[in-house]
């Protein structure tokens, strides 16, 4: 029945269990005495903030459960300091697809080495049930024709999205039919 993060946590600890609490919201600094710590359950606490500046000091953290929760989308800098992260799960949420999102959605693109799941809208109702990805895609789609990203293969592609698939293919062979090769590193 935690309703903050306790204050006394060893700093040599490795893994932490928090799940099954009552952890509404995450204060800036709350793990920085634990700089050690690689796995982070907080699975079930009805969080529903997160300061941009809580999980500072984590810097050798590889896993976060952050599932089952009441989180809509992070701030801006809530990911940074995890350099080391591998391991994101986030189902069960109810992530809100507007332009909150998109923080958290190139967070994940720019750290294609950290495995995720759970990443799907669950308001407003007309994008219910979409992955983020193909929410961040149509956001774009919205924009006239001169002002979308050069290269519109930078984005994530769901696995079973086949008409982004398509789009990239037309992509590719407008290139090559002009004789130019582009390599996107990132």
């Amino acid at each position: 029945d935690l309703k903050k993060v306790p204050g006394n946590i060893p700093p040599d600890i490795a893994k932490l269990d928090l799940s099954n609490n009552k952890i509404r919201q995450l204060r800036a600094k709350e793990f920085e005495d634990v700089s050690e710590l690689k796995i982070l359950n907080l699975n079930s606490n009805g969080i529903t903030y997160i300061d941009p500046a809580a999980f500072s000091g984590l810097n050798n953290l590889e896993e976060l459960d952050l599932s089952n929760n009441s989180l809509q989308n992070f701030e801006y800098g809530v990911l940074e300091d995890l350099y080391f992260l591998k391991i994101l799960w986030l189902r069960e949420n109810p992530w809100r697809c507007d332009y909150n999102i998109h923080y958290l959605f190139y967070w994940l693109k720019h750290h294609y080495d950290v495995h995720y799941n759970g990443l799907e809208c669950k308001m407003p109702e007309e994008y219910k049930g979409w992955s983020v990805g193909k929410y961040v895609r149509s956001y774009y789609e919205e924009c006239p024709k001169d002002k979308l990203p050069i290269y519109p293969e930078t984005f994530d592609l769901d696995k079973d999205d086949e008409e982004w698939e398509r789009h990239k293919e037309q992509t590719v062979q407008t290139v090559k039919k002009h004789g130019v090769i582009v390599t996107v590193i990132g």
